[in-house]
């Protein structure tokens, strides 16, 4: 990756968030001519500029839905990560209107303009929820994987390849459950558990990052990109998490799934499986014949046609409450370190 990343101009939109912040700091490391950072997010890009004072960091207000401001962020760029999405599923349930426009129109922006602009690679951030959707949000990041794959048939071999890197719930996200079981366990209890049930794939920062960089450097454009994760059962994590506090008084209150919610998370669909390679650290699931970009389709080395049938949250083996502990102290250490 040192020598991948060097030297090129790269954007990230939604580059104050949990994974596109990381995603910055990670590709600083490796000497690019620059990183652009663009979010709607005033303070949060004066917080991020303070925080890394970096001179190959470029901090630019602005919104993917907004294709002109997008035009100029792309100018010269030969990497796009979009990382900018609306991800709370129950506000997306009640907000549909405008998941549309940041998910689905926010993406097609970034097609046409990497396009326009002759970007080398543009690499959409999805998640799980996106198979077999349940929500709106789901929905709108199926549609964004769509429009994103089917972007190469109106491409030529040398014009941007577009990709798909799908992953699940990252511990201490904005928007994860763990920042919120924290406070009300400082807060002396309840913590709120949807259905006792529960299971999610999940996996810390700087792992997922780290694979991202990963896949975008095989990336030939039709590739979805899928990271292997753990998965648990929310209510073990909040069991972990309260040992942790040394408050064996904390209850916990069922209330039930909110809108949009499933109860199980799925990495593939039967289909995609069925095209789905795989090596140690993801799989990958090859695109549909034809398109414009390819003379074959090649199989990366070091990957090997899949044969794992299980792609459910709660069909896999599930995290131990002590295995939960010390990823969540290995995700603490890292954040403090950074």
């Amino acid at each position: 990756m040192n020598n991948y990343y060097k030297g090129k101009t790269i954007l990230v939109t939604g580059g104050v968030g949990s994974i596109g912040s990381e995603i910055v700091r990670k590709l600083l490391t490796f000497y690019p001519k620059a990183v652009r950072i663009m979010d709607i997010n005033e303070s949060g890009l004066f917080h991020m500029e303070n925080e890394l004072d970096n001179p190959r960091a470029r901090f630019l207000v602005g919104d993917i839905r907004d294709k002109d401001r997008l035009r100029l962020a792309s100018r010269g760029v030969d990497i796009i990560f979009n990382a900018s999405a609306l991800k709370h599923v129950p506000l997306c349930e009640y907000n549909p209107f405008e998941a549309i426009k940041t998910n689905i129109v926010g993406t097609q922006n970034i097609i046409d303009v990497a396009y326009d602009e002759h970007v080398k690679k543009a690499i959409t951030i999805s998640t799980d929820k996106a198979v077999n959707p349940a929500s709106v949000m789901g929905a709108t990041k199926l549609l964004a994987e769509r429009i994103t794959i089917l972007a190469n048939r109106y491409v030529d071999k040398k014009a941007t390849c577009y990709s798909i890197i799908r992953f699940g719930n990252v511990l201490l996200s904005n928007g994860s459950v763990v920042p919120l079981f924290k406070q009300q366990i400082e807060n002396g209890g309840p913590v709120t558990i949807t259905d006792s049930e529960m299971t999610r794939f999940t996996m810390g920062i700087p792992d997922a990052v780290n694979l991202v960089l990963k896949a975008t450097t095989i990336a030939n454009g039709g590739e979805i990109f899928i990271l292997k994760m753990k998965a648990l059962r929310i209510i073990d994590l909040v069991d972990a998490m309260v040992e942790m506090a040394h408050n064996k008084s904390i209850s916990k209150k069922l209330i039930g799934m909110r809108v949009g919610e499933k109860l199980h998370e799925e990495l593939l669909t039967e289909e995609e499986a069925r095209k789905a390679y795989e090596n140690e650290e993801m799989f990958i699931v090859m695109p549909n014949p034809p398109l414009n970009r390819y003379d074959t389709i090649t199989t990366p080395k070091g990957f090997k046609k899949t044969e794992n049938k299980i792609w459910a949250s709660n069909k896999v083996v599930l995290l131990s409450k002590r295995e939960i502990q010390e990823i969540l102290e290995g995700v603490l250490n890292e954040k403090s370190a950074v």
